[in-house]
């Protein structure tokens, strides 16, 4: 989506701030909240059941009670509203890169640059101790570089994509509305970080959690405590999520479904059925499940390889079902002399599945310094149809903790990623043929490697800057094409 700021956008930031203001002020200052787009669940403290990946910051980064606070107005710890917000602003730029040539779907080799705009009002209300209800509006303009196409690590999380031939409204909208129940199965309790998702600060050390209705699987799937927030941590879609995880979603981001979690200390599982879109990258979700659905398992274990240091392994699996285009049949059709060019729309059909596993990693070393990974894989047979296209990606990090330089409320990380596809997916991109995401009219195949390094600097209360550099080889899985670096500044206020 390429979309000009308008001037409704300072009408919608004066009501968040007005909002938030209104929250009573006898409270407990919290750790930045998880992105808008890539939001996640309300993490508990290092001695709870839960990693820390679910509150966007790492042990370290809430550890810091002597810091400065780092949101603009505090939040209540008793009250049974919660309020809150966020603004995230991203700048890219990439100059000039060689091209042999260029297709539909292809980064523009000339040199551009862009600018994204997110903001979010998250609110929430506790029915009883148990059962809370949570809405968040979210705004969403502007566009990335080469309106996020051409790469299968995408450069900025926050750019919503082009739906052909629909334009999407420029109106805020919702993006959340969910119920949330616990259910409790012990009496010993936990303590737990209150926020957008959870406004809880206790919870049962064994329990059931269930939420029912619209929200981004991402919010609770695949978390990693060093790389899942575009707002304070890295931007490229390879590396705060699985790339070759094709989650249930709209263009936006966004799905219907039910999500039920079981806690014990430090052992957890989460089971979500969600609803898939009638097409690919389409706006609007099937709401037949017998035909179309996600089903998506997770298990979790906290605590770290290391002795007396924290860490998390997760291990994942999803299967989609949908009208999905096969990359086989699309080739055999263009080999027959069918179709002029392979066109895998023209090949899509009811019931069929797209599947894939994860491995995710993240370990403390120090209090200052983390590492992290990720493995994934997805069959590859059938279209991408929500996320990105990415069969396979191998990603390893490093996250440092500004303490160690004296910045308590900084971070900075690297991270390394290659991507890959399927055979029958390089093949019909060989052919001509084009997805969603990618389209150069050949390839000539390459695995795309991506390097990003990112340093987020706390100026005041809720207000972070961020610079950012990507550096990608062969965009797109073509050694035709770049290489080509990619510079950022962003900017980030929690409300």
């Amino acid at each position: 989506m390429r979309c000009m700021m308008t001037t409704r956008l300072p009408i919608f930031v004066f009501a968040v701030l007005g909002l938030a203001a209104l929250t009573p002020s006898v409270c407990a200052q919290q750790a930045p909240v998880s992105p808008a787009i890539l939001s996640s669940d309300s993490a508990q403290r290092p001695d709870s059941s839960q990693s820390p990946a679910q509150s966007g910051t790492t042990a370290a980064d809430t550890a810091t009670p002597d810091s400065d606070p780092v949101t603009l107005f505090p939040h209540s710890e008793s009250s049974r509203y919660w309020i809150s917000g966020q603004a995230n602003i991203v700048f890219q730029w990439h100059p000039a890169f060689p091209a042999k040539y260029s297709g539909p779907n292809s980064l523009t080799p000339q040199a551009q640059s862009a600018t994204t705009h997110i903001m979010t009002l998250y609110t929430g209300f506790q029915l009883t101790h148990t059962t809370e209800v949570l809405a968040d509006l979210e705004d969403a303009t502007g566009g990335g570089i080469s309106n996020a196409v051409g790469l299968g690590g995408i450069t900025d999380l926050d750019d919503v994509r082009t739906v052909q031939g629909v334009q999407l409204s420029r109106a805020p909208y919702l993006a959340r509305l969910m119920l949330h129940q616990i259910i409790s199965l012990s009496s010993e309790r936990v303590t737990a970080e209150r926020g957008p998702f959870s406004l809880a600060t206790s919870l049962p050390a064994r329990r059931i959690e269930i939420r029912v209705g619209k929200f981004d699987l991402t919010d609770f799937f695949d978390l990693n405590s060093y790389g899942s927030d575009s707002h304070l941590q890295f931007l490229n879609w390879a590396v705060d999520n699985n790339g070759s995880y094709d989650y249930a979603a709209n263009t936006r981001g966004y799905t219907d479904g039910a999500l039920v979690e079981y806690d014990d200390h430090r052992w957890s599982v989460r089971f979500a059925e969600a609803l898939m879109p009638k097409v690919a990258n389409g706006i609007n979700l099937d709401a037949n499940i017998a035909r179309s659905r996600s089903a998506n398992l997770e298990f979790e274990r906290d605590g770290g390889f290391l002795h007396n240091r924290e860490g998390a392994v997760r291990l994942f699996g999803y299967l989609n079902r949908g009208d999905m285009g096969s990359y086989r049949e699309a080739i055999e059709e263009y080999n027959a002399d069918e179709v002029k060019v392979p066109n895998i729309v023209a090949t899509r059909q009811e019931g069929r599945k797209k599947y894939g596993f994860e491995l995710n990693l993240e370990q403390e070393l120090t209090k200052q310094l983390g590492v992290f990974g990720r493995l994934g894989w997805s069959d590859g047979r059938n279209e991408t149809f929500a996320y990105t296209e990415i069969d396979r990606t191998a990603l390893i990090g490093g996250y440092f903790h500004g303490a160690w330089w004296r910045r308590v409320n900084d971070r900075a990380g690297v991270a390394f990623v290659i991507n890959g596809i399927s055979g029958d997916h390089r093949v019909y991109l060989a052919d001509g043929g084009s997805g969603f995401i990618l389209g150069d009219g050949a390839l000539n195949y390459g695995r795309e490697k991506i390097f990003e390094t990112f340093y987020t600097v706390h100026l005041w209360r809720g207000v972070f800057g961020s610079i950012d550099l990507q550096h990608i080889n062969n965009p797109g899985y073509n050694r035709d094409r770049g290489p080509v670096f990619v510079p950022g500044l962003r900017l980030h206020v929690d409300l």
